[in-house]
Parts: structure tokens; C-alpha cells; sequence
């Protein structure tokens, strides 16, 4: 019983800031929130500040004002101008730029409510997971508030234990998707800025002690040893061993935790088969701590850099690639496998052995469906264009969406490449804060590769690769848009391009736009004919840059901007998509598929 008390107290302590993110939870004992809320369009924030400006939730006593608390009149003459009960309803996980036409461009806040039952038994902890609110969120349960979390697109928990009762307990959220310049990404992006609670709301119970976190890979330089940590939470020495089971590999490894919690370890490994794009194996591993057992399917494979090539499992390969955005065919965000599936079978088709997902973490399902299909994967955060990189705020910031991703995703095999910015302008204050987030990566993660979507130079038939943070990065990237913000698409193969670093080269973004059905001459801009054209003519210059290790073309399907403003054209989409919104192929992606088929039988040949 006192351990139970002290567990009470712990959470209660915890309350107002997020705990250390739990990982692989779609393979725990979770109960899911998705579904139907109710929802409060509040855009001057009235259930959040009093008339006088005073945040309720700093309040001693909070006000029966403040929606937080859920409150509904308990008699006829009580004043009360809010009733979540009574209000509209919204599909969760979703945006409500989609679902709700009147707010498809507003910025600004949300809050939704969902009421459920738990009924927690003795010895039992209990956390809220969110997959990703877009952007600020202040959380609630039963009117005591959890914490705030910034950043739209990382998951984040919260411990509940201490608050949750068996019957009607109410969740509030707080939805803030407003642009700020000090905020990862910043005002200015060329996507759509969906607000709400983008991706799933979990519920995950746990024991007393539990493992919270691990990583399971091969250590690098060395692909006979499986090195890692198991991390447990709560630890107690009363219960200090771990056993790592993979039974394909028989491999049954037991292991001490140590006072701080974690078990380090490296356990040789016989004739393990490597993931790759021909081969995506995965192994079901299997962590066992005190009888809690949590099971994962991992797959292992080497991913480094000799000179200017990339080696996959110690083999020279080429990153047959295409860029996508986390978005559906329906203009919302992609949440969902079938939404994954339908990208990424689509990125297959098309011939690809990798994808880049830009410019942010996606969500999990599509990280785990990659791992299965066998597509390597480059994942980026959102330091786009101008963030501001003098604030110390800001690079914090920037800091806490990198931790998070690795930590989420580093158990994946098809992470190969972590990026850690696009298309950022030149300056001493940008070079500081992208090489200490390079070296904030390493610290973390030293088994794959770093990289940047780099700018470029041009002029007098020559490009140029020259940015001074190329040698922090293992591969140099780079975006070009010959043909649309200028250049001329009948030079492009005299176009010769030069780089002073001796490391792979992937051209990170090409291409132009098409409006998918608008046909017309190859020199008639938003046709078809003009952006096949466009990458004929770009593929033949890519062709002839040196070190040259890979591509990913911007981008797979056309998607949501506000920046697109044509009518008749753009109507608010980017329309550089192989493929439209609507799911019609244009005549590009062929081009760019025969191209592909044309890179992969060389290299089998």
C-alpha cells in the first residue's frame, strides 16, 4: 500500500509537464480515445482567460467559467455560457480544416472533449498518449490540468493514475494551431496548417515498474553484435532483471538493470538476414521485465557512408526516391495504415526503394508500414525555411521534436537517414543551430546517417554545392527547380554542377507543377506535357552530377497550400505531384518510373 501512495504522490508531482515519452505503444495494453468528441471554436480564448486577461488554470480555484472543468449549471438560474454536451461533434483523429468547412483556414483555438470510463486495478499506472496535436495544446482531465505541449507533429504522455476515477471522467483539450515566428516550423510554409488532435489518443496501462524505452540494433561498425539499452521506469532493485528473447536467432539474453534504470548491452548474433528493400526481415523481439512482456518486430541492417557512396548491409545502393507530405486524397491529414499503405504502395509502384517524409515527423503507421514493405526512409523536422535561429527558445524547441522522433522511431530499420533541416538561408546563427543539432543526434543515435535539404548556387552553366554545413553532414542533399523559378529547360544537360565535398550527393527536390488533365505544348506552363518535359530535361541534367547517390522528386501527390492561389489551377494545391489529389496519375510519373526501372536494372546488371 505505501508503495502505491508513493506512486499517487509521483504522478501528482508530475502533473504539468509531459513524462519521458513511452515507445512502442501500439504493442501495449492500450485502450483507444478515437471517436467522437464534442468540440468549442473559441477564438478569443474565453474558457481560458477571465475578462480581466487571468489564465483560470493558475487559479487556486479555478472559475466555473473555465471549460476546463466541464461545469454545467446546478440549477435553473446559474449562469453558465459554455456546455460541451450540447455543442457540435467532431471526428478524432482528425483536422478541423477538413471536416468542418467553415473552419477550413482558421488559426486559432479548439477545444475538444471526450468523456469515458476506466475502471484501474490495484498496482496499475496509467498514462494519456497523443500521437500529435497541431500546434499547442493545454491537456485536462477532470479539471486538473496535465501540462502543455508545443510542436505538431510528436507524440507526447502524461500520467493519469492518480486522477482517473472508474466512471465519468472527462479529458479536455486545448487547441492552439496559431503561427508564430519563434515556433519549429515557422509563420511562413508551403503546407496546410491543420489544427486539432491529428493523429490517435491512446490510453496505456502499465505496471508499477515497466519498461519505458529501448533500442535494439546493430552496433555500429560491428553487424555480428546487437547493442542497445532496455530503460525501465519506476525501477526498484527488488526486480532487476531483463531477458531479450528473438528466437529466430536464438538468441535468449538476460540482463541487470542498474540504479539508474537501464541495461546496457551487446549480444552476439549468428547469420542474422539483413532488412533491405529485396529482403525487409523483420525479427519478433520480445522483452520480458518482471513478466511484463513487450514484443516488437525489428529488423537489422548496417547503413553508412565510404566516400561518395552509400553502403546498405556493406553494398554500394542508389535512393530511388519521391518526397511526400502527410496527406490524403480528401485534402486531410494521413493518419491512418490505409492511408500509409495507399502512399507508400503508390511510392512502389512508382519504382522507389526509398522515400523522404517531408517536412516533419509523420505519424507512426506509416514509419511501420515502411519497415514492412521495405522502403528506407528519410525523416526530417520541421526547421523550414527562416526559423529564427538566434532564439534559444526556438533551437530548444527544435531540440525536444528531434528527441522525441529518435525516440519513437529509432527501433525502425528503415530510418536510415535523419534530416535535420530545409532549405534554411546561409548565416553564422544557422550554421550554429543546425550543427548542434547534428551533434545533439549523434549523441543520440550513431547508427544512421545525417543529412539537410540543402539551397544551391547557379550561373554560367554551372550549379554549385557549397554550403559550409555540408561537412557536419554524411550526405550532401540538395533542392533545384530548373525549368520552373527559372533556368532554361532546353540547356539543361550543358548544365554542370560542382561540389567540394567528396560525400554522396541526393538530389532532395526537383520537379514542377501540372494541373492532372490540362494537356497543351511541352513550353505551356501547368500542363502535363510542360512538367513531363520538365523532368526529361532535369533527369538528363541529374544524370551528370557528380557523386550522385539518389533523388527523391518534389513530390508524390499534389497537396493542400495556401500559398497556391490560381484559380482554375492551383485553387489552393501544390500541383507538383506525380499525382493528383484525386489519385490520377500524370504524365510525369512515368517518366520518372522508367527511369527508375532503368536505374534498378543497372544495378543488377
Amino acid at each position: 500500500m505505501k508503495k502505491r501512495i508513493t506512486l499517487l504522490l509521483l504522478a501528482t508531482v508530475l502533473i504539468g509537464q509531459a513524462q519521458n515519452l513511452i515507445s512502442n505503444v501500439p504493442n501495449r495494453a492500450v485502450t483507444s480515445l478515437n471517436g467522437v468528441w464534442n468540440y468549442i471554436v473559441d477564438p478569443y480564448e474565453t474558457g481560458f482567460y477571465s475578462f480581466h486577461h487571468d489564465q483560470y488554470d493558475k487559479q487556486t480555484k479555478p472559475s466555473n467559467a473555465a471549460f476546463f472543468n466541464n461545469y454545467h449549471a446546478v440549477n435553473k438560474q446559474e449562469l453558465v455560457e459554455y456546455d460541451f454536451d450540447k455543442s457540435e461533434k467532431i471526428t478524432i483523429p482528425s483536422d478541423w480544416n477538413s471536416q468542418i468547412p467553415e473552419l477550413k483556414y482558421y488559426e486559432g483555438n479548439v477545444w475538444f472533449k471526450k468523456s469515458f470510463d476506466y475502471d484501474l486495478k490495484d498496482k496499475k499506472r496509467l498514462f494519456v498518449y497523443f500521437g500529435a496535436i497541431n500546434y499547442k495544446s493545454d491537456i485536462y482531465l477532470n479539471g486538473k490540468k496535465l501540462g502543455t505541449h508545443e510542436g505538431g507533429f510528436t507524440p507526447f504522455n502524461f500520467e493519469i493514475t492518480s486522477i482517473v476515477k472508474p466512471k465519468d471522467n472527462y479529458i479536455v483539450v486545448k487547441v492552439d494551431n496559431t503561427r508564430h515566428k519563434e515556433d519549429v516550423p515557422t509563420t511562413n510554409t508551403d503546407w496546410w496548417n491543420y489544427g486539432g488532435i491529428t493523429r490517435d489518443v491512446t490510453l496505456i496501462e502499465e505496471n508499477e515498474a515497466f519498461i519505458e524505452d529501448y533500442n535494439i540494433q546493430l552496433k555500429k561498425g560491428n553487424s555480428a553484435l546487437i547493442s542497445g539499452f532496455i530503460k525501465v521506469n519506476n525501477f526498484t532493485s527488488e526486480q532487476n532483471q531483463v531477458t531479450i528473447s528473438i528466437p529466430e536467432l536464438k538468441i535468449n539474453y538476460k540482463g541487470k538493470v542498474g540504479t539508474d534504470g537501464i541495461v546496457n548491452f551487446e549480444i552476439p548474433a549468428k547469420k542474422i538476414s539483413f532488412w533491405s528493400p529485396e529482403n525487409p526481415k523483420l525479427y519478433e523481439v520480445t522483452i520480458d521485465f518482471n513478466g511484463q512482456k513487450l514484443k516488437d518486430n525489428i529488423g537489422f541492417r548496417t547503413i553508412e557512408t565510404q566516400e561518395d557512396k552509400i553502403l546498405l548491409n556493406g553494398k554500394q545502393i542508389f535512393l530511388r526516391g519521391i518526397s511526400i507530405h502527410e496527406e490524403n486524397s480528401k485534402g486531410r491529414r494521413a493518419n491512418s495504415e490505409e492511408d500509409a499503405l495507399r502512399l507508400l504502395n503508390w511510392a512502389k509502384e512508382l519504382g522507389c526503394n526509398y522515400v523522404r517524409l517531408a517536412h516533419y515527423p509523420h505519424n507512426e503507421n506509416i514509419i511501420r508500414q515502411a519497415d514492412k514493405l521495405g522502403l528506407m526512409v528519410w525523416e526530417e523536422i520541421p526547421v523550414y525555411w527562416t526559423v529564427e535561429f538566434t532564439n534559444k527558445d526556438t533551437y530548444k524547441n527544435a531540440e525536444d521534436q528531434l528527441t522525441t522522433t529518435i525516440t519513437r522511431d529509432k527501433n525502425r530499420a528503415c530510418i536510415i537517414i535523419w534530416s535535420m533541416a530545409n532549405e534554411t538561408p546561409i548565416s553564422d546563427a544557422r550554421n550554429t543551430f543546425i550543427k548542434s543539432l547534428v551533434d545533439h543526434t549523434k549523441s543520440l543515435d550513431n547508427t544512421r546517417l545525417i543529412s539537410a535539404a540543402l539551397l544551391t548556387q547557379s550561373g554560367n552553366g554551372f550549379g554549385t554545392i557549397n554550403d559550409e554545413i555540408g561537412q557536419y553532414l554524411d550526405i550532401i542533399s540538395f533542392n533545384q527547380y530548373l525549368g520552373w523559378y527559372g533556368g532554361n529547360l532546353e540547356d539543361a544537360e550543358k548544365i554542370l554542377w560542382k561540389t567540394k565535398y567528396n560525400k554522396p550527393v541526393i538530389v532532395s527536390e526537383f520537379g514542377g507543377d501540372a494541373k492532372a488533365g490540362l494537356h497543351g505544348e511541352k513550353n505551356e506552363r501547368w500542363t502535363e506535357e510542360y512538367q513531363e518535359y520538365l523532368y526529361i530535361q532535369n533527369l538528363k541534367m541529374i544524370e551528370k552530377i557528380p557523386h550522385l547517390s539518389g533523388l527523391s522528386p518534389w513530390i508524390l501527390v499534389d497537396f493542400r497550400s495556401p500559398k497556391r492561389l490560381l484559380p482554375g489551377i492551383q485553387d489552393g494545391y501544390n500541383r507538383k505531384g506525380l499525382i493528383s489529389n484525386d489519385g490520377n496519375k500524370k504524365k510525369a510519373f512515368y517518366i520518372m518510373q522508367d527511369w527508375y526501372a532503368k536505374k534498378k536494372k543497372e544495378k543488377s546488371s
